[in-house]
């Protein structure tokens, strides 16, 4: 493989979904009208994603030790990933239980087991790879040092630092939010941090209907240079907070989501933060936007296809569903 250009530093989890007409209630018992499993976690999902656009890409993550963690490494050999595993002695790997229903939403319950046991020592022992990475991708379902470790070394070395602040963590700081060139939350992630930052009480799933002027007034409370909130079918709101405008035209706008069929939204989140560092990867002078919408288009795709990492799209089928946009 060719020297890494992403690295990515996260969780691996075994996914095990099941499909249903609708969530059941409360104490109601549900037949599954599908079930299919495989190696998950936003880490992992991220990383295949990113691969997947023809991209060198090295996963830090860790692993217990279990039948769950040889077949993670083998789905990521079987992916081309430069794996850099932290086994775990006596640690069970990440799962996550994931329930679809008709209209493709899903619920999740995940275990987090080893990945909380990932170490900064072990990010910081693969520092040589960071040296030819232009992208370094990070989420929190993590313990928050091996975040700000891989943080820290992207800013050393030069790397654009994207942080997906998935979950929302107790202990997420202002220096830790700062550490990163692009955030990058959903609409639940940035109420959170609206709250947590600003103190400010915003309804998740009224972001998308605000005016363009109050979302960019919103974003301006987060301690960070550029914003890329999530929008899911709205498609995505871009802030940037700072003079550094990443070559966009504007200091902020909108992006608007890829047509698509949709079948399961599950891990179209960690489609698009995968594809989006890709996408600067394949062309770092190419503007943010055009990134974006690259990143919109692969996880569209992602929705017509059961699954989180497996659905992610390869470049030569976004290229041949929706044209190229990037080198």
């Amino acid at each position: 493989m060719n020297a890494t250009q992403v690295i990515v530093v996260g969780s691996c989890n075994r996914d095990y979904a099941w499909r249903c007409e609708r969530f059941p209630q409360p104490g109601e018992t549900r037949r599954a009208l599908d079930f299919f499993s495989g190696a998950g976690g936003k880490g992992y999902n991220q990383a295949v994603a990113c691969r997947r656009q023809d991209v060198a890409t090295c996963l830090i993550a860790a692993l217990g030790e279990d039948d769950s963690a040889v077949l993670t490494q083998r789905n990521a050999a079987q992916e081309q990933l430069d794996a850099r595993w932290q086994i775990v002695p006596g640690e069970r790997s990440g799962s996550a239980c994931v329930l679809i229903d008709a209209r493709g939403q899903n619920q999740i319950v995940v275990d987090l087991a080893a990945n909380e046991r990932l170490s900064a020592a072990h990010v910081k022992a693969q520092q040589t790879t960071f040296t030819t990475a232009q992208v370094v991708l990070t989420q929190l379902e993590s313990d928050l040092a091996p975040v700000r470790a891989a943080l820290a070394l992207a800013r050393n070395h030069g790397a654009l630092a994207l942080l997906n602040p998935a979950p929302v963590r107790p202990e997420l700081d202002d220096a830790l939010l700062s550490a990163c060139d692009v955030l990058i939350p959903n609409e639940t992630e940035f109420a959170t941090l609206l709250q947590r930052f600003a103190g400010l009480g915003i309804a998740a799933d009224q972001l998308a209907t605000l005016a363009d002027a109050e979302l960019t007034t919103l974003a301006a409370h987060l301690p960070v240079a550029s914003v890329v909130i999530t929008l899911g079918s709205a498609g995505c709101f871009i802030a940037h907070n700072g003079r550094e405008w990443r070559g966009d035209d504007a200091a902020s706008y909108r992006a608007a989501s890829a047509p698509a069929r949709v079948r399961d939204t599950t891990g179209a989140g960690d489609t698009f933060c995968g594809a989006l560092a890709a996408a600067h990867a394949r062309s770092p002078d190419a503007p943010l936007s055009i990134c974006i919408a690259h990143a919109n288009r692969c996880a569209a795709l992602s929705t017509e296809r059961d699954g989180a990492a497996s659905a992610a799209p390869r470049w030569s089928e976004v290229a041949q569903r929706y044209g190229t946009l990037i080198a």
